[in-house]
């Protein structure tokens, strides 16, 4: 099939939709601030100077550039956008998709395409730094007007897509403006009466990656629930008693979930992968829960790889919790033999241990090297409701490590774990945790491994641009 450009955008786009009555959008950086150079023309040695002066200058490794992501929107005419289409964020210093990580997910056309939803935080300097609060606005293409339609909702709102009728919105809504790891919930909106309503008020689980099925009145999502991440379905036929129901219940993590339409219908695909196996893109049978695969690009590679054995053990905490851990074997593990074994320590803070098949710390490759890796679910982690998430809150050096502990002791009483070479590792947060055991292990391990390991609090305050996380995980700044 021959291409064909269809844009002609100066410096490019970085986001697309198309709309079904020959409408697109697109984003594109607009620049709106000066340089140094620009501001101080008869300084010719400026170059590559900068000028900082507020809040937010950098977000994690995205630095200010001077420009705006903006949404544009215009006609295409014989499939070819005429110009540049039309800025509808025209003067407005705040990005859409929100940078640095949001992409086409945080936009949609309505289905007649006469109105488009798209998110954006419209704060600027300290008060984007400490807030996380983004909203969901809706332009109507014909009378040229924006209306915030999540206004009064602090926290995250994001992933915004409307019902096949165009009645009903659907987005993930986090509650609190400063906590960017709360529970995401999953809302629903009456576009006629604007009422919305929280479908996940009693589900105690992040939610992401929400579709409407193709007759409006259920909704497939996935959510992580006990350190596993699966598929789920919400009936709305009536939207007072929403009802979840859990399609698959694996021991893996399904990550990405689309529709696509073939000879047979509509079929659901996903990506999937656990701890044993990298990802790959299942057909799931919404059904009966049952998952079909439908790629081999691993099979190559790791076809004639013995994995090690991944066990699920529940480990009693200092406080009488119960904390799933999972124990990775070496392949060729013989209960006979003694191991060294490594206490895996999660970062985050709030991230699962989830039946993830990492390509920085991979268990596998861990356990390929001899060594038995313990990963608990400490304190602080998510898919265990949200006081377990949040826990960790002000109290990264208590619960969270004694859980870590209590994991290794657990396990350190199997006949086949040498009790002599234990070693701690992490990363980021799990950096920190490595540090604190490393001054209060009472002689348990004999190795510490510590990679961008958080190590000092205060430095840490003044050098974060998201204020947010750290007010809410420190209870504000040091002094």
């Amino acid at each position: 099939m021959a291409r064909k450009q269809i844009t002609k955008i100066n410096g490019g786009v970085t986001n697309y939709g198309v709309a079904a009555n020959g409408y697109i959008w697109y984003s594109a950086d607009v620049k709106m601030d000066k340089n140094p150079a620009e501001i101080y023309p008869d300084l010719p040695k400026v170059q590559g100077a900068r000028i900082i002066d507020g809040l937010m200058y950098r977000h994690w490794n995205a630095w200010s550039d001077y420009t705006y992501s903006h949404v544009f929107v215009g006609k295409l005419k014989n499939g070819i956008l005429e110009g540049q289409g039309t800025d509808i964020m025209t003067n407005e210093k705040f990005d859409s998709p929100l940078k640095p990580f949001g992409g086409a997910e945080q936009i949609a056309f309505s289905p007649d395409g006469n109105s488009l939803i798209y998110v954006c935080k419209k704060l600027n300097g300290t008060a984007a730094a400490i807030s996380t609060n983004s909203d969901l606005y809706l332009y109507d293409l014909n009378k040229k007007t924006t209306q915030n339609l999540t206004e009064g909702m602090p926290g995250y709102d994001n992933n915004p897509q409307f019902s096949p009728d165009g009645k009903k919105l659907l987005w993930l809504s986090m509650e609190e403006a400063g906590y960017e790891a709360d529970k995401n919930r999953l809302f629903v909106m009456s576009l006629t009466d604007k009422k919305r309503v929280d479908l996940s008020a009693n589900f105690d689980y992040p939610v992401s990656n929400a579709y409407f099925d193709k007759t409006g009145s259920t909704i497939y999502f996935i959510a992580e629930k006990s350190a596993t991440t699966n598929l789920f379905s919400c009936n709305i036929s009536n939207l007072s008693k929403p009802i979840i129901k859990e399609i698959t219940n694996e021991l893996a993590d399904y990550q990405e979930l689309s529709f696509t339409e073939n000879g047979k219908g509509i079929q659901a695909v996903a990506t999937k992968m656990s701890i044993e196996k990298p990802t790959e893109v299942y057909s799931v049978n919404f059904s009966d829960g049952t998952s079909q695969r439908l790629t081999f690009a691993t099979q190559g590679t790791l076809g004639s790889l013995k994995m090690g054995k991944v066990e699920k053990r529940m480990i009693k905490t200092t406080d009488n919790k119960e904390m799933l851990t999972w124990v990775i074997y070496p392949s060729n593990f013989d209960p006979n033999k003694k191991y060294p074994t490594l206490l895996y320590c999660q970062g985050g803070p709030q991230s699962a241990v989830s039946q993830f098949f990492s390509y920085r710390w991979n268990f596998q490759m861990m356990a390929a090297k001899g060594y038995i890796v313990v990963a608990p679910n400490r304190r602080g982690l998510p898919s265990f409701g949200e006081k377990w998430n949040d826990q960790i809150a002000k109290d990264w050096g208590g619960m969270a490590m004694k859980d870590l502990l209590s994991a290794i002791d657990d396990v350190s009483k199997e006949p086949y774990v040498d009790k002599n070479h234990l070693g701690a590792v992490g990363a980021s947060f799990g950096g920190f945790s490595v540090y604190w055991l490393a001054g209060n292990h009472d002689k348990r391990f004999k190795a510490f491994i510590a990679h961008c390991g958080v190590f000092n609090l205060e430095s840490q305050y003044t050098s974060t641009e998201e204020l947010f996380f750290a007010n809410h995980d420190m209870g504000g700044p040091y002094w």
